[in-house]
């Protein structure tokens, strides 16, 4: 099936598709479901190309695997775990079942924990020693940060609740400049970690407490641990109705819907998050019921393939024009490239193509200044994603959204079409003449024929970010079973941190940096000796 991919490919490579885009090419290669649109007519796939990604899914069993990971089946082969993200965003689907258990009495028992701590921080019932809590402090790394980093962001217009602060990086500038803004006496400080041993996320969070205890009397008392580890938690002096659990079928990349988005709905509101809750739903059952030439996440997987592994595109930008989205890029890096950033397929075999891209990104017109210089004429081509509402927040500034807009648009149709040297010519003759409009104007050329598509909706609500999440989680999934991946592990991430803790006495200088290769041997020499 790739070759035949490949062939295809072969044919259409140096196809201008921006002569397909006519009319009925708009509505054919678009999809919507409720009030999102997803559009990829600006880019080298037709009819045919389209048939045989399809038949790409089929071949591969991405139903029947879709349909085992809803159902509750160990799809994380390398772990022996269900991946049942899906599960917590559940309202009113059904049982879901694991190892003969329905899961769903207890996701839906930790949601309305969840909802009632929430309101009482909210409403001052739950109190710092100082009075009603003011800030809130989520201490995580990876997607105990992420995840509700991005979300919050996003759904700023929708806090009514207290202030919302991050901490991920081991690096004491990141909670010292956190902390240095809050009041401890009415701080909460929400612990993410669900086996509370991440080195990263317990670091900070000694830091945390200690800062604590210089002002209040019962630290403890104002914090909050998002684990499963309640002796763990508890030894660390929080009480357990102050702990929310999930279970190892969900994973860390996943989260938010769950515990790890206990400092969203404190800061929106557990009627908002259910909202949030009710996108993500929205979108898994389009995901299960609609054809997939209609699937949005089907397609969205299928276009991401068709660049990168039959067209060799090694990266791919997402680009949200909507600043409330700008820690989306960041939250998308870790959700593609940890999930199918893999070498082997499941049967350890190597990959007989390339794996996930490189997934990178700002919010739009800030990339327009910096690296749309690359996008638009430099020698590697990269597809984008634009995302773009129809409103903003800011009612009394509509028309200076509607500019954002147009340069959305702008950009993915000046990707499409591009400028050829005639025209550039044009544009500089009443200037150059001679050899030298030659070269102003081939500097002037945009080459073009560079792929693009968009995903837009009315607004950015609760329930459209619920959407936008699923949607890529779903591309994820398809992406992953097309390969042959697991999706769902993240070896690559165990290395590292193996070497780091072998390393630390060696940085501290309470053991030798004997055994050590000669590189790292000197970089430590010049870090000690200049104050490490």
């Amino acid at each position: 099936m790739w070759d035949d991919l490949r062939a295809h490919y072969g044919k259409v490579a140096d196809r201008r598709f921006e002569t397909l885009v006519d009319d009925t090419r708009a509505t054919d290669f678009s999809s919507q479901t409720g009030d999102m649109l997803l559009d990829y007519a600006k880019t080298n796939i037709d009819a045919d190309g389209r048939a045989l990604l399809i038949d790409l899914l089929e071949q591969a069993g991405v139903a029947a695997k879709r349909d085992a990971m809803f159902a509750g089946q160990p799809i994380n082969e390398t772990e022996g775990r269900a991946v049942l993200h899906t599960a917590l965003r559940n309202l009113d689907g059904g049982p879901v079942v694991v190892d003969g258990s329905d899961v769903m009495p207890g996701v839906l028992a930790t949601l309305d924990r969840m909802s009632d701590f929430a309101e009482q921080v909210r409403d001052g019932r739950f109190a710092g020693q100082g009075g009603q809590i003011t800030d809130v402090v989520n201490i995580g790394i990876g997607g105990s940060d992420l995840g509700p980093a991005m979300a919050v962001k996003a759904l700023a217009p929708y806090h009514d609740g207290p202030r919302c602060h991050f901490v991920s990086n081991v690096d004491p500038a990141d909670i010292a400049g956190v902390l240095r803004s809050c009041d401890p006496a009415r701080t909460l400080v929400i612990v993410a970690s669900k086996t509370f041993t991440t080195i990263e996320t317990m670091t900070n969070a000694r830091t945390a407490m200690a800062w604590m205890k210089q002002t209040v009397t019962d630290a403890g008392a104002q914090f909050a641990a998002l684990s499963t580890a309640e002796d763990k938690t508890a030894d660390f002096g929080i009480d357990p109705s102050r702990v929310f659990g999930f279970e190892d079928w969900v994973g860390g990349r996943y989260s938010v819907w769950g515990p790890i988005g206990l400092s969203l709905m404190i800061a929106i509101g557990p009627d908002a998050f259910r909202a949030f809750l009710r996108g993500g739903q929205a979108m898994d059952r389009h995901f299960q019921a609609a054809d997939w030439h209609e699937n949005l996440p089907a397609l969205l997987a299928l276009v991401g393939i068709w660049h990168n592994q039959v067209c060799g595109y090694a990266t791919r930008a997402v680009l949200p024009y909507d600043n409330l989205l700008s820690r989306l890029p960041a939250y998308l890096q870790q959700l593609e490239m940890e999930s199918n950033g893999k070498g082997v397929s499941m049967d350890g075999a190597d990959l007989p193509v390339p794996s996930g891209p490189v997934v990178w990104g700002e919010p739009g017109t800030n990339g327009q200044h910096a690296f749309y210089q690359l996008i638009h004429q430099g020698t590697r081509v990269i597809p984008c994603e634009f995302l773009v509402a129809a409103r903003g927040h800011e009612d009394d500034l509509h028309h200076q959204h509607q500019l954002l807009v147009a340069n959305c648009l702008a950009q993915s149709e000046a990707l499409m079409r591009g400028r050829d040297l005639a025209t550039a010519r044009q544009k500089v003759a009443d200037k150059f003449k001679g050899e030298e409009l030659e070269r102003q104007a081939r500097h002037r050329v945009f080459p073009g024929n560079r792929p693009s598509v968009t995903i837009a909706y009315p607004q950015l609500t609760p329930f459209v970010l619920g959407q936008i999440i699923a949607l890529y989680e779903h591309r994820v999934f398809v992406e992953g079973a097309v390969l042959g991946i697991n999706s769902y592990d993240q070896w690559g991430v165990e290395l590292g941190k193996e070497l780091a803790t072998a390393l630390q006495p060696v940085v501290e200088g309470t053991q030798h940096v004997s055994g050590k290769d000669g590189s790292t041997a000197q970089l430590v020499g010049f870090l000690q000796r200049n104050g490490v």
